[in-house]
């Protein structure tokens, strides 16, 4: 496992991590997701990406327990706060009432005294961005976050907080979490780099493999079984266009070419970017973990031809969007 710094903190992280959207607290059950800690563990992963609202806090009560006979110093664990996760109209959002309110509940949830990662899970136009910065900055203060960031905020809006941290010498924003994928990039690629390399913001990615469908499994339909199968992830399916499909295929050929998988070529292929600090991964079972950590070997062969082949394939150039 390679580690990178969590952009220009002194944290460093596993670049790749596993993440517990979907699947933790709801898709596998407890004993699978205790198992999948473990391994992803013992192959050197240190980052484990969670939230509040994952599985309506399901995913991280499991997660404590999944952790409970690791060293907790040798972990980097994070949650989130902004979704609705609590009775009333203060019960959603990030005001300082929200933000603190939640921390302590996935705190105890969790069952341990400090995130090392805590991110503001969506932009809250109702909420001045001085309280936010001011209460995150509190809460470093008090040890009870180590880092502090944001997940789907714009770069003006992230800039707005870098900008007010610094003006009242408040712990800054260290970190945002986008949508990163071949089919999902001109905000990371055209809004967020320049800001990574401006302020030494990382980015810890989600989706990588756009809901699974870059991993080619959608190719000839939707198996029993799979995320897009289940009623309650229906969304999916709309994301899974015969174009998508035809592109996926053509990727499988390069990956084919290449000796790795598709899914293998799709994160080596977002491992390129020195902006990207962790791509945040998912997983049902251990074999899957283990096909999606091998793919940091295969960045090496992603040489120029390659990304040239990549980008003929993929027609989404930000530049040309």
């Amino acid at each position: 496992m390679h580690y990178r710094r969590l952009g220009r903190s002194g944290l460093k992280i596993s670049e790749i991590s596993l993440g517990s959207w979907v699947t933790v607290g709801s898709q596998i059950d407890e004993q699978t997701s205790i198992e999948l800690f473990q391994a992803a563990y013992d192959a050197g992963v240190n980052f484990f990406d969670n939230a509040d609202i994952y599985a309506n806090g399901q995913a991280e009560t499991v997660m404590g327990k999944a952790i409970a006979g690791l060293p907790r110093e040798a972990l980097v664990l994070s949650s989130k706060v902004f979704w609705p996760t609590l009775p009333g109209p203060n019960g959603r959002g990030l005001s300082r009432k929200h933000i603190i309110e939640s921390v302590n509940n996935s705190l105890k949830r969790i069952g341990t005294d400090y995130l090392d990662l805590y991110f503001c899970h969506r932009f809250d136009p109702d909420t001045p961005v001085d309280e936010v910065v001011y209460t995150m900055d509190m809460l470093v203060r008090q040890g009870k976050i180590l880092y502090w960031g944001t997940s789907e905020w714009r770069a003006w809006q992230v800039t707005e907080a870098m900008s007010l941290a610094n003006l009242h010498h408040w712990a800054a924003p260290s970190m945002e979490q986008p949508q990163y994928n071949m089919f999902h990039r001109r905000r990371v690629e055209m809004e967020l780099a320049p800001i990574c390399k401006e302020y030494g913001l990382g980015l810890t990615t989600w989706s990588p493999l756009y809901y699974g469908v870059l991993t080619g499994k959608y190719n000839d339909g939707i198996p029993s079984g799979s995320r897009a199968a289940l009623d309650s992830m229906a969304w999916i399916r709309d994301r899974i266009t015969p174009e998508r499909v035809g592109i996926v295929r053509e990727l499988g050929k390069v990956a084919s070419d290449l000796h790795i998988t598709t899914s293998q070529l799709a994160l080596a292929w977002l491992l390129r970017r020195k902006e990207v600090s962790s791509v945040i991964t998912g997983a049902t079972n251990v074999r899957q973990l283990e096909e999606n950590l091998e793919a940091a070997e295969s960045v090496y062969k992603l040489n120029d031809d390659i990304l040239e082949r990549i980008e003929q394939i993929l027609g989404n150039y930000p530049d040309e969007e």
